[in-house]
């Protein structure tokens, strides 16, 4: 924890709630640090972290990962474009719809969805690292509902569709 607490300079509500399980902490830091050298851009994976605290009404992991993606150099209208899983990046649109649609049918997809992916230049290891992406997200999103852990940074204004 002493390097994420360099790194972001504070360990977060959800990393203490985490370190209640030694297990827990390990893996999520172990399965953070491998994704890192994933071969989706770390502003990706901000935005599918995004979309799918989105899904899941998780407020803290909303707040946390639009932050980061602040970080990571993602534009506002880009972070908010998230919540709805598109960008005005057609290949970033089709992964984040990809990743709502692995994310709500439990990875279960047809093949036309696979089939626009692969026409954009989309790799396996690429769907592999969004699917990995998503259920880290899933889960740290699930830890927050359990914990109802309170926000490290400003929650984002409710969504209004477009």
């Amino acid at each position: 924890m002493d390097s994420l607490e360099k790194r972001r300079g504070r360990v977060t509500n959800m990393v203490r709630v985490l370190a209640n399980s030694p297990a827990a902490v390990n893996a999520f830091f172990s399965f953070n640090a491998a994704m890192a050298a994933s071969s989706i851009s770390g502003d990706l994976r901000e935005r599918i972290a995004i979309a799918i605290a989105q899904a899941n009404d998780c407020k803290t992991c909303l707040a946390a990962h639009t932050a980061f993606g602040r970080e990571e150099g993602v534009p506002a209208d880009e972070l908010d474009a998230a919540r709805r899983a598109s960008s005005v990046n057609p290949t970033y649109e089709a992964l984040l719809r990809f990743a709502i649609a692995a994310y709500e049918l439990n990875g279960k997809l047809d093949d036309v969805g696979l089939a626009e992916l692969r026409a954009l230049g989309v790799s396996d290891s690429a769907m592999l690292d969004v699917l990995a992406t998503v259920y880290i997200n899933a889960f740290t999103n699930a830890v927050n509902h359990l914990a109802q852990t309170d926000a490290d940074y400003p929650v984002p204004e409710r969504l209004v569709q477009a």
